[in-house]
């Protein structure tokens, strides 16, 4: 169960480029979790998957010299829905206003988190589970305040 929890249902085994397939996942699971949810219940799973995770990627990795092996995607899916967040929380915006929110927030995110810049890049650093969670929660919210700020700007 935990491998198919941190493996984000074994997207993290696509190949090439595993963290790209299991943000794409992880995208579509997030709009059918608000669909389906509300952005109240979507925040809270974010928050707790992103515990969970942590914990997760701990006892997947223990006794392992690699700590982020890129199977593991749990903290593409908190980051991605991190970076998605503002657009369910200015959802009014027209059916195609949406779509292009979610796509910018599915590349701002992709590229945060493979550019790594500045605090992305330390928390990178760490050597631990928290670490391999932490650097995908700053990218996700770098990508979140870009896509917070294009919502409001085509309101």
């Amino acid at each position: 169960m935990i491998q198919l929890f941190v493996t984000v249902f074994y997207s993290g085994y696509i190949k090439p480029a595993p963290g790209t397939w299991g943000s794409a996942v992880s995208l579509g699971i997030g709009i059918l979790i608000y669909a389906l949810l509300g952005v109240v219940y979507f925040l809270i799973l974010t928050v707790l998957i992103c515990v969970l995770g942590i914990w997760a990627i701990n006892a997947m990795t223990k006794g392992k010299s690699n700590h982020d092996p890129s199977e593991i995607v749990i903290d593409e899916l908190v980051g991605q829905w991190i970076a998605l967040l503002p657009v369910f929380l200015f959802a009014p915006h027209t059916l195609i206003q949406n779509a292009i929110l979610c796509v910018l927030a599915f590349l701002a995110f992709r590229v945060f988190d493979i550019l790594k810049p500045g605090p992305v890049g330390w928390a990178d650093k760490r050597d631990d589970a928290f670490g391999v969670m932490f650097d995908d929660v700053i990218a996700g919210l770098m990508a979140a305040v870009l896509v917070g700020i294009t919502a409001i700007w085509i309101i």
